[in-house]
């Protein structure tokens, strides 16, 4: 059966020549917005978000992109059908997706849940090829896959449900409901017993998903503030939210765009060490209308040097 296509940049709403930065930020834009636990219609913000999350897990990564962009300009001329089974079911991912980049997830993409083998193969789609994506052999009893999970649910824990397929790739798919604990860190390995190929286990890789407030870098968060320019210039106190809730941040007057102040052991959980930390990075917003008065303020500071 055909699939069909998606055009990630207009579910973004930009060019296909858009920088790296400019889609990190329209994806933001966007999640912020569509956020489950902020619009008022939460079926159908859940619906789009896993949209934008799936835009952005493409274009967000360059080279998933790249082979989209490859794949986009012969769209029309091939008629592609999805290759055999892969062995696992995406988690909230499209048909699309799952057809050309649901075998990668397994060989290190980013999120959702990937088709792969220990010690197989690791080409384009995994599995050595796009025509064997995410084969398992005879020999191989695990089977690897990621699963995403949100910076919330690492610190609550969840459950998710996974497809997989254990006898073959014309086999039905046997849908789970997996536990996934509180305070797994980014890389960890959820070992479900027993639900592999012929008794062997199926091995769950923990990958935190993008956040439309914090950038996750590894075990550590990022929360870019914005503050007004007196806040920056003059120094104050303001709020920040966390995971764990909110925290009174002093800033120190003179304080430049871009500034990081670190929240030690705030962050994510981590292998080997307590916690990753959180960090706040100061943005500068900028007045965009200004009446008299104001004028006349930003005037007078100007002739002063400041």
């Amino acid at each position: 059966m055909a699939v069909k296509y998606k055009d990630y940049y207009q579910v973004l709403g930009v060019s296909k020549t858009a920088t790296q930065e400019e889609i990190r930020k329209a994806f933001r834009k966007l999640a912020r917005e569509y956020h489950p636990d902020v619009a008022k219609d939460k079926k159908a913000a859940e619906a789009k978000f896993k949209e934008i999350n799936e835009a952005n897990e493409v274009l967000g990564d360059p080279e998933k992109r790249k082979r989209y962009d490859e794949l986009g300009m012969q769209w029309d001329q091939g008629g592609f059908q999805p290759p055999p089974g892969n062995g696992f079911g995406g988690e909230g991912f499209s048909d699309f997706f799952e057809a050309f980049f649901g075998g990668m997830a397994g060989a290190g993409g980013r999120g959702g849940m990937g088709g792969g083998r220990r010690g197989a193969g690791r080409g384009p789609f995994g599995g050595g090829g796009m025509g064997g994506m995410g084969g398992v052999g005879e020999e191989s009893k695990d089977l690897d896959a990621d699963v995403s999970v949100s910076v919330e649910e690492v610190f609550s824990g969840t459950k998710k449900r996974v497809s997989v397929r254990r006898s073959g790739r014309t086999s039905a798919a046997e849908t789970l409901e997996v536990n996934i604990p509180r305070g797994v860190w980014p890389g960890q390995r959820v070992r479900v017993a027993g639900k592999g190929r012929h008794g062997g286990d199926l091995m769950l890789r923990v990958v935190v998903a993008p956040h439309p407030r914090y950038l996750v870098e590894g075990s550590d968060l990022v929360l870019r503030l914005e503050v007004t320019p007196s806040k920056a210039v003059l120094g104050g106190e303001v709020e920040v939210s966390t995971p764990e809730g909110s925290v009174r941040l002093k800033v120190p007057a003179g304080s430049q765009p871009g500034r990081r102040f670190r929240l030690r052991h705030r962050g994510l959980p981590a292998q080997g060490r307590e916690r990753g930390d959180f960090y706040v990075q100061l943005e500068v917003r900028l007045p965009e209308h200004l009446n008299e008065e104001a004028r006349a303020a930003w005037e007078r500071l100007a002739e002063l040097g400041g």
